[in-house]
C-alpha cells in the first residue's frame, strides 16, 4: 500500500486489464451486468462482391472469371453469425445496386457498358446505372438476383442486424437506363430538354453545343482488347460530370464516368435555387428510396450528401420516416461548417467524422499531431457527438496496414479504442480492417495506393484467411492476427454492451492532466471517463508506438462528482471481464472530493480499460 496522506479514509485502487493493446493475448467478453438496452451501432462495410471471393490470382485488369467474383448466396448465416458474435450491429453492403461493368449480360436483357466510361472492369459502385436493381456480378441465377438479394437481406435480419445499402444521389453512369423500373417510372433525362443548359425540370445540366469527350489519358488505360474500347463515347450533347466539372472534357481524374443529377439549382447563376414547385429529380429520387425501404432495407448510406442540397433531404427523409420511423440516414460530409446544418434541417441521423477524428488520430498514429489536438475535436462538437459517425477505414481511405497509413494493424490499436468509446455515436469497420488487411497490389485502375481496389475484379489475401474456403472461422490467419481480431471483438461488444458507452455522459481528463503542473502524462497519452447511472468506465490511451508508458492520471473533483461518488467513502476500479482479479494496487487520500492520482504502465500502442464503482 503506497500511503498518500495520514488520513484513516481509505480509497481502495484495485486495477484489472480489461484487453491490452498487443493482440499477443486474448480478449474478454463483457460480463452481463454491463449489458444495455440501448446499443450503440456497431456498422461493418462490407465490399459485397469482394467479401466471399476466394480467388487471390489478382491478375491486373482480371476479368470476373480469371479473379473471381464473390455472391450474395455465399454471405450465408455462418458468416452472418460470425459477424454478429464481432459486436456488429449493422451492416453496410457496398456496392449492391447496380452500376456500369465490363463483363457482358446481354443474354440477360442487360445492355453492354461502353468500356470508355467505365473505371476499372468491374466498375465503379457509386456509377450507378439501374437504380431499380442490383449487380449482376453478385447472383448465381442472374435472371433472379433481386430476389437473392432479399434473401440475403431476411437473412441479415434472421441474425439479429439490420441492412444498410448506397444511395448515390448526386450522380448517376454515363449510360444510365433501367431496364427493371416499376410500371410508371419514367427514367431519370427521359423527358429532359438538352437544348437547355439549366431547368428546373431537367434531371441533368448540359453542356450546349458541344459533344462529351473522353479523357485522353483513359485511352491508355485497361485492357484496349474490349470491344467498346476504342476511345469514344457518343454523348451530344455533353453532360456535366457527377464532381461538378460543367465542361464537355472532364480529366482522368475526375468522376467522368458519371453525369451529376440537377435538384434546381441553377450553378451557372450563382447557385439560384428553383425548389418550388418540386424539381422532378426530388420524386424521382424519393422513388428510388421509397423502393428499397419497402424491400426491408433499415437504413442508407448517402453517397457525398452535402453535394445535394440540405433542402432535399428536410424533404425526403421525413417521407421516408412515415414508412419506417428507426430507418437511419447516414452523411458522407467533408466540410465540419456544414455538419449542424445536415444534422438539425436536413435530418440525418449520422455524419462521417472523417475531416476531424479521422484526420487527426491518422495523424497521431503517422508523428504530424498529438493527442492534445483531440480535446479540441469534443469541444466543437458539442452537443452532435452523438450524431458523428467514427471510423479509421472505408473504402475510400488507406488500409492501416499499408506504408501509406501506419504500417502496422497494431499501432492503430489506440485510435481504435478512441475512435470507439469516446461518443456515443456509431462507429465503423471496414471488411478485412480486423485481421489487418493492408490494401497492396496494382488491380487495374486502382493503383498501389494502400486501398482496396473498388474498381476492379480482385481478391483479398488477408481477409480470405479469415474466410477460409466459406468456413468464416479463421481457420488460415497467424496467431497475431487471430489476436488482432480478438481485441476488435472485444472493444466493439464493449461498445453496444456497456450502457456508459452507448449512452453515457464522457469527461475528458487530457485538457485537465496536460494542464497540471506535473510529471507522467504526456501528449503520447489520451485519458476520458464514460459514465452512465453508476456504470462509470476510465479509459487510458498510449499512442507511443515505441515504449511502454508510465502514467500518472489525474482524476479531478469535478469528475468524481460528475460520477455521483463524491459522497463515497471507498471507490473500487476493477477489471471489466470479471475473470482472474487480482490487487494491484491500493492508496488512502485525505479526502475522497479531492483530486485522485492513478499510476499505472500502459504498454507501447496500448491501452487500458477500468471499471470504477
Amino acid at each position: 500500500m503506497k500511503l498518500l496522506s495520514n488520513s484513516l479514509l481509505f480509497l481502495t485502487l484495485s486495477f484489472w486489464v480489461l484487453a491490452c493493446q498487443s493482440p499477443e493475448k486474448e480478449a474478454h467478453s463483457t460480463p452481463e451486468a454491463m449489458k444495455s438496452k440501448t446499443e450503440k451501432p456497431v456498422i461493418y462495410q462490407m465490399f459485397t462482391r469482394l467479401f466471399t471471393n476466394t480467388n487471390t490470382t489478382n491478375k491486373v485488369y482480371g476479368t470476373i472469371e480469371e479473379n473471381g467474383v464473390g455472391k450474395f448466396n455465399e454471405i450465408n448465416e455462418t458468416a452472418l453469425n460470425a459477424l454478429k458474435d464481432l459486436g456488429v450491429t449493422h451492416v453496410w453492403y457496398t456496392g449492391v445496386i447496380e452500376h456500369a461493368v465490363l463483363t457482358d449480360y446481354r443474354d440477360f436483357g442487360i445492355t453492354l457498358d461502353d468500356a470508355d466510361v467505365v473505371k476499372g472492369r468491374a466498375g465503379s459502385p457509386y456509377a450507378i446505372k439501374d437504380y431499380y436493381d442490383v449487380n449482376p456480378d453478385m447472383a448465381e441465377d442472374v435472371d433472379n438476383r433481386m430476389a437473392e438479394f432479399e434473401a440475403l437481406i431476411q437473412r441479415t435480419h434472421a441474425a439479429d442486424m439490420k441492412v444498410i445499402i448506397d444511395l448515390v444521389p448526386n450522380h448517376v453512369a454515363r449510360s444510365y437506363i433501367s431496364d427493371a423500373k416499376p410500371d410508371g417510372v419514367t427514367d431519370f433525362g427521359a423527358d429532359d430538354d438538352p437544348s437547355k443548359a439549366f431547368d428546373p425540370n431537367n434531371n441533368f445540366y448540359y453542356i450546349t453545343g458541344e459533344d462529351f469527350k473522353v479523357p485522353g489519358e483513359y485511352n491508355s488505360l485497361g485492357d484496349n482488347t474490349h470491344p467498346t474500347k476504342d476511345g469514344m463515347f457518343d454523348e451530344t450533347p455533353a453532360k456535366a460530370t457527377g464532381n461538378d466539372v460543367f465542361s464537355a472534357t472532364p480529366s482522368v481524374n475526375d468522376w467522368f464516368e458519371t453525369v451529376k443529377l440537377n435538384y434546381g439549382v441553377d450553378y451557372l447563376d450563382n447557385r439560384k435555387q428553383y425548389f418550388d414547385p418540386v424539381p422532378d429529380t426530388w420524386q424521382k429520387v424519393l422513388d428510388v428510396v421509397k423502393f428499397w425501404t419497402n424491400k426491408g432495407v433499415d437504413g442508407f448510406r448517402c453517397d457525398m450528401a452535402e453535394m445535394v442540397p440540405v433542402e432535399f433531404w428536410a424533404w425526403m427523409i421525413p417521407q421516408i420516416q412515415q414508412i419506417n420511423p428507426d430507418i437511419k440516414f447516414i452523411a458522407e460530409i467533408y466540410n465540419p461548417d456544414n455538419y449542424r446544418n445536415y444534422i438539425q434541417t436536413g435530418g440525418f441521423d449520422y455524419l462521417y467524422d472523417k475531416v476531424e477524428l479521422y484526420d487527426t488520430l491518422k495523424h497521431i498514429i503517422q508523428g504530424y499531431a498529438s493527442t492534445d489536438d483531440i480535446t479540441q475535436i469534443w469541444q466543437r462538437q458539442e452537443g452532435i457527438e452523438q450524431n458523428m459517425l467514427r471510423f479509421l477505414e472505408n473504402h475510400d481511405e488507406q488500409r492501416i496496414a499499408s506504408p501509406d497509413f501506419a504500417g502496422e494493424a497494431v499501432y492503430a490499436i489506440p485510435a481504435m479504442v478512441v475512435s470507439t468509446t469516446m461518443g456515443t455515436g456509431p462507429i465503423m469497420v471496414y471488411f478485412g480492417q480486423e485481421v489487418g488487411e493492408p490494401g497492396a497490389g496494382v488491380a487495374g485502375f486502382s493503383g498501389e495506393d494502400g486501398r482496396t481496389t473498388i474498381f476492379d475484379y480482385w481478391g483479398v489475401p488477408e481477409h480470405v484467411k479469415w474466410v477460409n474456403n466459406g468456413k468464416f472461422d479463421g481457420g488460415q490467419l497467424s496467431e497475431q492476427q487471430k489476436s488482432l481480431r480478438n481485441f476488435y471483438r472485444d472493444i466493439l461488444k464493449l461498445a453496444n454492451e456497456s450502457s456508459a458507452i452507448a449512452e453515457g455522459g464522457f469527461f475528458d481528463l487530457h485538457y485537465y492532466n496536460r494542464s497540471a503542473d506535473y510529471t507522467g502524462y504526456s501528449n503520447k497519452i489520451y485519458a476520458f471517463l464514460r459514465h452512465h447511472e453508476g456504470d462509470n468506465l476510465l479509459v487510458l490511451t498510449n499512442f507511443n508506438k515505441e515504449q511502454e508508458e508510465v502514467v500518472k492520471v489525474k482524476i479531478p473533483e469535478s469528475a468524481i462528482q460528475a460520477l455521483g461518488l463524491a459522497n463515497q467513502s471507498v471507490i473500487s476500479i476493477t477489471t471489466l471481464s470479471g475473470e482472474n482479479e487480482q490487487e494491484l494496487n491500493s492508496a488512502a487520500v485525505s479526502d475522497i472530493t479531492s483530486d485522485i492520482a492513478i499510476n499505472d504502465t500502459i504498454p507501447k500502442h496500448g491501452y487500458q480499460i477500468y471499471r470504477i464503482k
